[in-house]
């Protein structure tokens, strides 16, 4: 097999520009926060080769397409158990994973937001992310209070990790090109190993806040707050967007006193 097939299904847009790969993997940063890396969907493994040069660091790649699969176990034979053919979303990361870790990849677009959901869901593990991602998402990631992109995503994201915009990368550099501009960001696991309120709450807060963004939070949160008690609260006349973490964790500690 000399190559394999990107698949519109999965969302594959295969990165065949080595300096643009070299230079993903050289935003890894393990310091000693870890050594363990998880590549996910490698594709053909022009990340992979760069990745594999770095002897300090245990790499593990992870596609849910066969093809590719096959492809990089003729690529790689020393891999072993850590080239995996498997679904990422599924997933147990303590099956694989021994301590902190990372993850890298050229991310399918068709299911980003589920890749982010699923570094939060693990987020006391992976403490750090490299990512490429169409544009317009990675512009979520890093948005700031009182943008129009700032949305459900970046108050999730920044709540507990550093989110920086790296490099903006052009449609031309993948096979086959896609109809957008693409991005890599880095996630470094922040200081905070719990939000000082509710987390679950926290979670509905933001939720539905951002369901709802054109309403000021006193409506789109109806349904969660005691209006009477929080009829002075002048955050609810604000709409979502407003609000930073900082905010947030403080509105759900308010509306956890007063229900």
């Amino acid at each position: 097999m000399t190559s394999v097939r990107a698949k519109k299904y999965l969302g594959q847009h295969f990165l065949t520009d080595k300096n643009i790969a070299g230079k993903i993997v050289e935003s890894l940063r393990p310091d000693d926060k870890y050594r363990q890396v998880l590549e996910v969907g490698p594709g053909m493994g022009i990340l992979s080769d760069f990745l594999l040069q770095k002897n300090e660091l245990e790499v593990f790649l992870i596609d849910i397409d066969t093809e590719s699969y096959q492809y990089l176990l003729k690529k790689y034979p020393s891999l072993g158990n850590r080239l995996i053919n498997a679904d990422f979303l599924t997933m147990d990361f303590a099956a694989f994973f021994d301590g902190p870790m990372a993850i890298i990849g050229n991310f399918p677009y068709n299911i980003s937001s589920q890749i982010l959901f699923k570094v939060l869901d693990n987020r006391r593990q992976v403490v750090e992310v490299v990512g490429m991602f169409q544009k317009e998402v990675a512009e979520r990631c890093t948005a700031i209070p009182g943008s129009k992109e700032y949305g459900i995503v970046s108050v999730f994201l920044q709540a507990y990790y550093k989110v920086e915009y790296l490099f903006t990368v052009k449609a031309g550099v993948f096979n086959p090109p896609p109809k957008v501009l693409s991005a890599v960001i880095r996630l470094t696991r922040n200081a905070t190993s719990q939000l000082n309120c509710d987390e679950k709450l926290f979670w509905r807060v933001v939720k539905a806040g951002f369901n709802q963004r054109r309403k000021t939070l006193r409506n789109a949160l109806s349904a969660l707050i005691n209006k009477e008690k929080m009829s002075d609260e002048p955050m609810l006349d604000l709409r979502a967007e407003r609000l930073s973490v900082d905010d947030f964790v403080g509105l759900t500690n308010k509306i956890s006193l007063n229900r």
